[in-house]
């Protein structure tokens, strides 16, 4: 199967769309102002999914869905804000599980909405069952097995309160297959996101799915190579490939201050890479590699740690790239960076956006045992170049 990349930048509009309508019934019913923080497609293996979701407990609501669109939706929050949610709702204490099954039934049929008029077909949902989870058990049926999967995942933002949901769709193949499937030349002659014409960017979607395990492997190679020059156990809490809207990255990113370095990548596949921590993890990872207590805790002599550091990691996520892909990839000398998250990638976004609206995003949390230290890592690759590597992989 070769993915469409244009027709999954659709289905994630249409994603997008419906995350907007659920968050209007919600806001309706809650008297809560809710927003769309962020759609996209994830791209990953069943053991990673559970990885990323590991620790969470969630309550919410889930529908199969027939006719049109076949599969699974849910929508979920955070177990501890029950409570909450049960006290905005005209008589939400008393009415408990079935006040919390009425609202992820109103959601679901809001999300839904969009898909169907864009199919021109009716979409059926199951009647709504509650649910209480742990860890990734939250997920759609499915999403667990085989070695990768599209699971699309919304995040809606309550402004002012702890109240944000989730809702994550897994299509099942058939109706969904053939909105994505690409029947067009291969990726070689594809063009950019916003270059106009008939051409499109088709991806293998078996040379997806590895790379997305490519994308742990790095963070494992990138991690191990903390551990050897700090000497601190390190490990990989998330990693996965998500397909979004380079619009969004920014916002994921926050607007806390991060410092960390920024690397243009450079070869047969180009793009950035930004390793991010927040300040105070900054100066606690730094602090631990120099001999010395700095003088300032984000001065001089800890910006030369943390791009020293950067160096060793984006050395361990591409030379893993380049083996399997069999290409070379080389990268920039460290840019470091310290200010608001959002601002330290939007100069990458802008610049990736003359060619693609939409990027496959490499996102992992590296966490450094003893100082609490904490990065979350952007690879942002150029969409024709990586399709062009993954068409240059199946074909080997």
């Amino acid at each position: 199967m070769r993915v469409d990349v244009r027709a999954l930048g659709a289905c994630n509009r249409l994603a997008e769309r419906g995350a907007e309508q659920a968050a209007g019934a919600l806001s309706e019913l809650t008297g809560t102002d809710l927003t769309v923080e962020v759609t996209g497609a994830s791209v990953a293996s069943g053991e990673d999914l559970a990885e990323a979701f590991a620790g969470r407990e969630s309550i919410g609501v889930t529908v199969g869905l027939r006719g049109g669109l076949e599969g699974e939706a849910v929508l979920a929050f955070d177990a501890a804000n029950v409570d909450g949610l049960l006290s905005l709702l005209p008589g939400g204490q008393s009415m408990g599980h079935s006040a919390v099954t009425e609202v992820g039934n109103i959601a679901l049929g809001g999300f839904l909405d969009g898909w169907a008029n864009y199919l021109g077909k009716a979409i059926d949902m199951t009647p709504p069952r509650y649910l209480e989870a742990d860890g990734a058990a939250v997920l759609p049926d499915g999403a667990l097995a085989g070695d990768g999967v599209f699971l699309f995942e919304s995040r809606l933002d309550a402004i002012g309160t702890d109240l944000d949901f989730s809702i994550y769709m897994l299509p099942d193949s058939g109706p969904f297959r053939d909105l994505i499937v690409g029947r067009t030349a291969p990726a070689a002659a594809a063009g950019g996101g916003n270059g106009g014409g008939t051409d499109r960017t088709v991806v293998p979607y078996e040379s997806l799915s590895t790379f997305a395990s490519l994308a742990k492997r790095g963070s494992a190679n990138a991690a191990d190579n903390i551990g050897m020059m700090t000497g601190l156990d390190t490990s990989v809490e998330v990693s996965r490939l998500r397909f979004v809207p380079l619009a969004d990255v920014p916002m994921e990113v926050g607007r806390e201050p991060h410092a960390g370095t920024v690397f243009e990548l450079q070869g047969e596949l180009s793009g950035y890479l930004a390793i991010l921590f927040n300040e105070a993890s900054a100066a606690s990872v730094a602090g631990a590699m120099l001999p010395m207590e700095p003088d300032e805790p984000l001065g001089d002599m800890a910006e030369n740690a943390l791009c020293e550091l950067g160096n060793v990691m984006t050395s361990g996520f591409i030379d893993g790239w380049a083996n399997v892909l069999g290409t070379s990839i080389s990268h920039s000398p460290p840019e470091f960076v310290h200010d608001i998250g959002a601002a330290t990638v939007s100069p990458l976004v802008a610049k990736l956006s003359e060619r693609q609206d939409y990027g496959f995003v490499i996102d992992a949390a590296i966490e450094t045992e003893g100082i609490q230290a904490r990065c979350d890592v952007y690879a942002l690759p150029d969409e024709r170049e990586l399709a062009m590597a993954l068409e240059n992989l199946s074909s080997k």
